[in-house]
């Protein structure tokens, strides 16, 4: 059997979570939510960029194709109970959709951990659409998938950010010191003064 290519995987996400009527942009929007409040030049392309880079990891990809796999064999009563039940209700400790959903998130941060506790709890954007106990449809894993890849977009920014800043903060000493070393430069070209004449002398 041939190996499967990231890149293929990443196609199928992106077709399954269409396929459930999830756009990046939605994801993207949560994120802005999220990071607007600290990043005042935050923008929705700069969102949606930080969305597909999540994307892009392996480990969130496999996430996303379980989860959503799951979710749509539930919805046909595909999977023997007590799983069957279980995840079309949504029951209150089936924690197993929010332990999928974590995994992915952890290797963002403490950042892309405690962001992921606000949107379960709080159920922010399509978040909330995709409640399996108020939607139609069950989306028992999908919500918290979204959760998490917001989530982790989120914390990629700050991170992001917060390197930035500090980039421009060392190009700025940088600059700085170059400008002590000339004017140091320019101080020491000048000649010495001539030496005054004794106008006694003679």
């Amino acid at each position: 059997m041939s190996r499967v290519h990231s890149q293929d995987v990443k196609l199928a996400v992106m077709d399954k979570l269409a396929e459930r009527g999830i756009k990046i942009e939605d994801i993207a929007k949560i994120v802005f939510e999220m990071q607007h409040p600290y990043q005042s030049s935050l923008t929705i392309p700069h969102c949606i960029e930080s969305v597909h880079a999540v994307l892009n990891k392996r480990e969130v990809q496999h996430a996303v194709l379980v989860g959503i796999e799951l979710d749509m064999l539930a919805e046909r009563g595909k999977l023997s109970e007590p799983l069957q039940s279980l995840v079309a209700t949504d029951e209150g400790l089936f924690g197993c959709d929010e332990t999928l959903a974590l995994g992915s998130v952890l290797g963002y941060g403490s950042i892309a951990v405690t962001t992921f506790g606000h949107l379960d709890k709080h159920k922010v954007g399509i978040i909330k659409e995709l409640d399996t106990k108020t939607a139609n449809g069950v989306h028992t894993f999908l919500d918290d998938l979204v959760a998490g890849i917001a989530a982790s977009a989120s914390s990629r920014i700050a991170h992001r950010v917060r390197d930035l800043e500090e980039q421009e903060e060392r190009e700025q000493e940088e600059r700085e010191r170059k400008e002590r070393e000339r004017a140091a430069k320019s101080v020491n070209s000048f000649p010495p003064p001539a030496p005054e004449l004794d106008e006694n002398a003679g």
